[in-house]
C-alpha cells in the first residue's frame, strides 16, 4: 500500500502533484509543478529502478529540476527527496523508516519532520496516519501562507486509487474538510473495492431505489 498527502495555498494540489501505482510507488511533484515527472518516475520504478535511481534519470531528463521538488518512494529501498536551488520559500524535507516528507513556503523548515514523527507515530488505518501528519505538519506552522487545498491518494494491490480525496478549493480550512471526507469514505473504502471486483456479492447501497 502506498499514499500521500498533500496541502497548498494554490487551488486543486493533488490533481497536479500526487502520484502513485500499487506496482510501483508513489511520486510527488512540488513547488513550480510538472506534473508530467510522476508518471515519468513511477515507469522508471515499475521498472526496477530504486527511489534515488529513478529520481536522478528524471532530472537528468528535464532542463528544470532546479525548479523542482520531488518526493520518491519504491517498492523497495530508502525514498529519495529532491529540492531545487530554486524552490520557493522556506525549503525542508525529512526521511523516516517508511515515510518521506518534503515543502515548500513552510513556515519552518521543521514541517517535514513534524509530520514524519507524527506518521510513524501514529496508529489506526494507513490513510488516518497519513491525515495525522498533515495535522501535525499544519499545527507546526504548515505552509507560510493560507492553505486552500488538500488530497489524500492511496493505492493498493488494485489497478485504480482506492482513495482519491480532494478538497480543490476552500476558504475555511481545507485539512479539516479533508478529514471530514476521510471519515464519511473510509468505512466503505472495501465496499467499494468488492463492488468493483465481485459486484454480485456487494453490498446495498443504502440509497432509494437500491435495496
Amino acid at each position: 500500500m502506498f499514499g500521500m498527502v498533500i496541502a497548498s495555498s494554490s487551488p486543486a494540489v493533488a490533481a497536479r502533484c500526487a502520484h502513485a501505482s500499487a506496482d510501483a510507488g508513489v511520486v510527488a511533484t512540488q513547488n513550480i509543478t510538472d506534473p508530467a515527472l510522476g508518471p515519468r518516475i513511477l515507469r522508471l520504478l515499475a521498472r526496477g529502478a530504486t527511489a534515488d535511481a529513478a529520481l536522478a534519470e528524471a532530472l537528468a531528463g528535464t532542463p528544470y529540476g532546479a525548479y523542482r521538488q520531488l518526493v520518491v518512494m519504491g517498492t523497495t529501498g530508502p525514498a529519495a527527496i529532491h529540492s531545487g536551488a530554486r524552490a520557493l520559500g522556506t525549503v525542508g524535507s525529512a526521511l523516516g523508516s517508511d515515510s518521506a516528507a518534503a515543502g515548500n513556503l513552510l513556515a519552518h523548515s521543521d514541517v517535514p519532520a513534524a509530520m514524519v514523527a507524527a506518521f510513524e507515530s501514529a496508529g489506526g488505518p494507513f490513510g488516518a496516519r497519513l491525515l495525522a501528519a498533515l495535522s501535525a505538519g499544519e499545527e507546526r506552522g504548515g505552509e507560510a501562507g493560507p492553505v486552500r487545498s488538500a488530497g489524500l491518494l492511496i493505492v493498493r494491490e488494485v489497478s485504480w486509487p482506492i482513495v482519491d480525496l480532494r478538497i480543490d478549493w476552500s476558504e475555511t480550512g481545507p485539512i479539516t474538510a479533508l478529514q471530514a471526507l476521510w471519515d464519511l469514505y473510509a468505512p466503505q473504502i472495501d465496499d467499494y473495492v468488492r463492488r468493483a471486483l465481485h459486484p454480485g456479492d456487494a453490498p446495498s447501497f443504502g440509497v432509494p431505489g437500491n435495496p
